[in-house]
């Protein structure tokens, strides 16, 4: 009877980090952007150990086999918590769970043995500088990694099976989001104290084994250097921060869990964040920034991309005035082609033949950044990487939601996915760079490519500019002529005006590139700027540039004012309209429809207004580099967020998408156990 009920429980639920509905999609984002961080960056390290010879040491072998592990240690988890966060599925097989719960645990012991590894390497580094070479041979490196692989096997495999012998009879609801031994524990139907005491000497003793271990391991280093500290043993101890640093954020989460009460779970579930997820994220942030190494590393790595992309393009055929060129060969001396690269000019004069006059001899321009303290560059990656995949995130769930919803396929919510489409174009043409230089240093651009990212912004920017002009109109057209608003805003004049939209800001661009980047550039070259905007390119021109500032004011100004004109005067008949009518529940519906689409205005006709509808001579760079942040980042993050918050339809249509998505695993599901239950 007993082996009867060895294990009724099925499937087990797992409970996650909160039942509060509105958390969810906070917490989908965020564990969302940390998954990505952990595959990026890890993945990063990776290929800049493999590819680079000068980073064949065996503390370079034993942290690419960490970035490896620390992805397939959030790999066990990250992607069940997502589904689960998008589409409410919480439930998970009994199969399911104790394979998690296995690979968890292999994973994560291995991890712990490969850290203690890595600990004797830099005591050997330190203390046996001689015989380092011979003791860390790569045979033996390959060898150690193997044992830390063993010793995790071993490990998860005493701790499965102490978990598989209990009965499973019910309650099956799991205190957390993943499948850990102690929250498992806790549902069988049996006394567990012998078992929990197993697994507490087990799991817990093997984490703090191996942390005195590491604790004797940097003691020993400590003594050794005390007192003569040398520039070669500033350089071993800065190589051991990292790793210490890594060390402390794995061990001491996993001793707070594991030894411990099984009593006090329900605030481990936090904890486990820190060492499931938050720790491989740091780790190759921690790595990067901590050793020169291998900062120089990628930068050698994104020099090697970079001349790979010139390669390729140098390999495309380009058109040239080669007859021109030997004629003016006879008549001017000859230019060296490495100083212009290409950028000559020729312009024709009334007094005398064609002249060569140099408009670009600034090949590349340097980006000044948003600050030169490189303490806060860390800071400032890690920011604007959540901006911008938060950014990401938003845009492309209301685009999914637009396109996969029927009650969507209005005028306005049309309007509504170009909008979307632009907020994803426009941080996309700047924060990269930005996040680059960041991370790597790597501050310059070539002029054409500030000339393409010039052009591109411009571009998206006058765009959505017009765009939400002719979203006035819609919202004007849908208040004061509701019975004439499917005639007038119809299918055929909504491709129009997008596509008016999308012309206009292509032709605005254009004449504002041709103005700017057909100066002369002769130096300086840095840029008070992230990214390639008009006024402080302007200020680095070498030839006058008050008639072409003068024209780009006019043209700016006029384009601007005159989006600016109409849509305020939408505003003002549609208030008028309002007050008319003097019907209850009027102010309501009217603020429902324009209340988001006046918000996302105001955020964006204001600070593209401020930035290049004034003179030169007012140019700030620590103003100006502020507001552009607001309109090139904050306004594309907030825009789905203002549109999802302030309309029902749209909150509607995404928990629509989410109801298919469940409904579409659970289908999966059922089909899935179908052959089982047939069987």
């Amino acid at each position: 009877m007993a082996r009867g009920n060895f294990s009724r429980v099925t499937e087990f639920i797992l409970l996650g980090l909160s039942d509060t509905q509105e958390l969810q999609f906070l917490f989908f984002t965020l564990f969302l952007l940390a998954y990505t961080m952990v595959l990026l960056g890890n993945l990063l390290i990776i290929v800049t150990v493999r590819t680079d010879p000068k980073l064949s040491s065996p503390m370079y072998f034993l942290l690419c086999h960490l970035s490896f592990i620390d992805i397939c240690y959030t790999s066990v988890t990250a992607p069940r918590v997502l589904v689960a966060l998008l589409s409410g599925h919480k439930a998970i097989a009994f199969e399911g769970c104790m394979a998690q719960l296995f690979f968890l645990h292999f994973v994560g012991s291995s991890e712990m043995f490969l850290l203690t590894v890595m600990a004797f390497d830099r005591y050997t580094a330190i203390c046996r500088p001689l015989q380092y070479t011979a003791i860390m041979a790569r045979r033996a490196c390959w060898a150690l990694v193997a044992v830390c692989w063993a010793g995790g096997f071993i490990h998860s495999i005493i701790q499965t099976l102490l978990v598989l012998q209990l009965p499973f009879c019910g309650p099956n609801m799991i205190h957390s989001y993943f499948c850990d031994v102690l929250p498992v524990v806790q549902l069988a139907c049996t006394n567990t104290a012998l078992t929990e005491w197993l697994m507490a000497s087990n799991s817990g003793l093997i984490s703090l084994g191996c942390f005195l271990v590491l604790v004797a391991s940097y003691a020993l280093i400590l003594a050794k250097v005390r007192g003569h500290l040398s520039q070669g043993h500033w350089k071993a101890l800065s190589t051991c921060a990292s790793h210490l640093m890594v060390v402390t954020l794995l061990f001491v989460p996993c001793i707070f869990t594991y030894l411990r009460p099984a009593g006090t779970l329900p605030s481990n579930k936090y904890v486990c964040v820190i060492y499931t997820t938050f720790s491989p994220m740091m780790n190759p942030l921690i790595y990067t920034l901590r050793s020169n190494e291998v900062k120089e590393s990628m930068w050698r790595l994104w020099k090697r991309c970079r001349q790979m992309a010139e390669a390729y393009a140098l390999s495309v055929p380009k058109f040239t005035h080669q007859h021109q060129k030997e004629e003016e060969d006879q008549n001017h001396q000859a230019v060296t082609p490495s100083l212009f690269q290409g950028n000559l000019c020729l312009i024709p004069t009334k007094r005398d033949k064609m002249q060569t006059v140099n408009l670009s001899t600034v090949s590349e321009f340097v980006f000044v950044g948003l600050s030169d303290a490189p303490e806060i560059h860390l800071l400032l990656f890690v920011l604007f990487l959540l901006i911008y995949l938060a950014t990401m995130a938003g845009n492309i769930t209301l685009l999914v939601a637009i396109s996969t919803n029927s009650h969507l396929h209005s005028p306005m919510y049309f309007f509504l996915s170009n909008l979307s489409l632009l907020d994803l174009l426009c941080p996309t043409i700047t924060v990269p760079k930005m996040l680059g230089a960041l991370l790597l240093e790597h501050k310059e651009i070539s002029f054409s490519g500030c000339l393409f990212q010039h052009f591109f912004l411009i571009a998206v920017v006058g765009t959505e500019i017009f765009l939400l002009t002719v979203m006035a109109y819609d919202r004007y057209v849908a208040v004061c002529h509701p019975l004439r608003y499917p005639s007038i805003v119809s299918t055929k004049l909504c491709a129009q005006l997008a596509v008016g939209t999308w012309a206009v800001g292509l032709l605005n661009s254009l004449l504002h590139t041709s103005l700017v980047f057909t100066l002369s550039f002769c130096g300086p070259n840095k840029i008070q700027q992230y990214y390639c905007d008009i006024p402080p390119v302007l200020a680095l021109s070498c030839s006058p540039t008050r008639s072409r500032e003068l024209v780009i004011l006019v043209v700016a100004g006029v384009l601007g004012s005159s989006a600016c004109v109409v849509t305020v005067v939408s505003y003002i008949y549609i208030l008028l309209e309002i007050l008319s009518r003097n019907s209850p529940g009027i102010w309501q519906k009217a603020f429902s429809t324009c209340g988001s689409h006046l918000t996302v205005v105001c955020l964006f006709y204001g600070t593209t207004i401020c930035t290049y509808v004034r003179p030169s001579f007012t140019y700030s760079p620590p103003r100006d580099r502020v507001v552009s942040m607001l309109y090139g980042m904050l306004t594309p993050l907030l825009n789905p967020i203002i549109y999802s918050l302030r309309n029902k339809e749209v909150k509607c249509a995404l928990r629509r998408v989410i109801s298919r998505v469940r409904s579409a695993l659970t289908r999966e599901e059922n089909l899935a156990q179908s052959p089982l239950s047939a069987g």
